[in-house]
């Protein structure tokens, strides 16, 4: 995934979850300002224009209903729709001062909370643009608005009066400012989380495509030689002063076998290297699939001994895939460098996927490995490449949709565990993205 796309595509994201935010924001104001028009009007006998003053509250409630629908149908939202959507909500902020005193208001405070979360979740030219608006806004309600009638309390109890309110508008302001700040900053910290892990993941494939060209031209060079060795082993097979031989028949029997798999392999890097999912691969099964590969694995491999615990229960029909079977080989080496008297593979089903688990009598992982299993020339070996393998090994099983996991055993040993999904093994399944 190029990474110029991943950026605006998490922004929007994180704006759709910001933008739920200010939803709730805006209904928590719509109640606020019912209960303090409420009370104004009923517990302090304050004459208030209230249908005007409810209509701002109605277009608050439609702006509400219109921006839950406009995240429900889209899953992006912009900065620009942010700004619009502030700005309305500045809009009826000044329309509601402007019939209830003004600047004498002492909720004009709350022009500071809509400026704070205009400098966390817009970029810097909104942001500018919002504290203009807040403050011509300001300026306009210094010199017109609606006075208040407050007459009737006299002047030291009016003061009173405004002293309690300008209270109650900090203390407000201060508990929606980090309310409504922390979380938004939430929002951004996984917004970078997803960012980085986007990133990585896009390095982590442009590594798999240069190892793949250079697996793809190192298969292609190895053709001609081990065509050569094939043809100088079939010599000798006929030449009867070395047939005559016992032990040297069996060593030339023993390299026409090594032959034969060095150049299965080499076949089976150049078709994974110039093949999509589905094409050359075998319908089988999954009993089917695992018994042939650990045939294969122990065929191949003469000498270590390997357990195979077959629990995965009824068969369910499938692809063979090349890749596969060499994801499962990898782990079934590693295991048995670890591990070279015995291993084991058990098979099992959990719902709708495959788990394959590989079992060692090894030293185990070590801790810090087990933090960043899978990344590249993460490996206990201390040889030069080591790690390549269980990092092709992630990657692949990431692309069908599967995950990975390894533990130390209880004991002595580790476990390394593949959880596949059966959609994605299926004859036409698809792989992961």
């Amino acid at each position: 995934m190029p990474q110029r796309r991943v950026a605006p595509a998490a922004e929007a994201t994180t704006n759709r979850k910001n933008m739920a935010l200010l939803v709730q924001l805006r209904w928590t104001a719509v109640l606020g300002q019912i209960a303090t028009i409420g009370f104004v009007r009923h517990g302090l006998d304050v004459p208030l224009p209230l249908l005007p003053m409810l209509g701002v509250i109605g277009g608050l409630v439609l702006l509400n209903l219109g921006s839950i629908l406009r995240i429900r149908r889209r899953k992006d939202v912009s900065n620009r729709e942010l700004f619009i959507a502030m700005t309305f909500d500045v809009a009826a902020l000044t329309a509601q001062l402007y019939l209830s005193g003004g600047t004498t208001n002492p909720f004009t405070s709350l022009y500071l909370l809509q400026v704070t979360l205009g400098a966390v979740l817009l970029n810097s030219r909104s942001s500018w643009s919002l504290v203009a608006l807040t403050g011509a806004c300001l300026a306009g309600l210094a010199t017109s608005h609606r006075p208040l009638d407050l007459a009737a309390f006299g002047a030291d109890h009016a003061f009173r009066l405004y002293t309690v309110g300008m209270f109650i508008g900090f203390v407000l302001d201060a508990v929606l400012v980090v309310v409504f700040v922390t979380r938004i900053n939430r929002n951004l910290r996984e917004r970078d989380s997803r960012l980085a892990a986007l990133r990585q993941h896009a390095a982590e494939e442009e590594h798999i495509v240069r190892m793949g060209l250079l697996a793809s031209g190192a298969a292609h060079e190895l053709g001609t030689p081990l065509g050569s060795l094939s043809v100088i082993v079939s010599d000798w097979r006929r030449m009867p002063a070395l047939t005559s031989n016992p032990d040297i028949a069996d060593d030339i029997a023993e390299m026409e076998a090594s032959l034969r798999r060095c150049k299965s392999i080499v076949t089976g890097i150049l078709l994974s290297a110039g093949e999509t999912r589905g094409e050359g691969s075998v319908p089988t099964t999954v009993n089917a699939f695992l018994s042939e590969l650990v045939d294969e694995w122990r065929a191949a491999r003469a000498g270590p001994a390997l357990a195979f615990d077959n629990r995965f229960g009824d068969n369910v029909a499938i692809v063979s895939d090349a890749v596969l079977k060499q994801v499962v080989f990898n782990i079934l080496d590693n295991a048995i460098e670890a591990s070279p008297q015995r291993i084991e593979l058990v098979a099992t089903r959990e719902g709708d996927a495959l788990v394959l688990s590989v079992n060692d009598d090894g030293a185990g992982f070590p801790q810090e490995m087990l933090a960043d299993i899978g990344k590249p020339y993460n490996s206990s070996k201390g040889r030069p490449g080591g790690g390549l393998g269980l990092f092709l090994v992630v990657n692949v099983v990431r692309k069908l949709g599967g995950e990975i996991r390894a533990r130390n055993r209880f004991g002595g040993g580790a476990t390394v565990t593949v959880t596949l999904p059966l959609k994605a093994l299926e004859i036409g399944g698809s792989r992961g993205k």
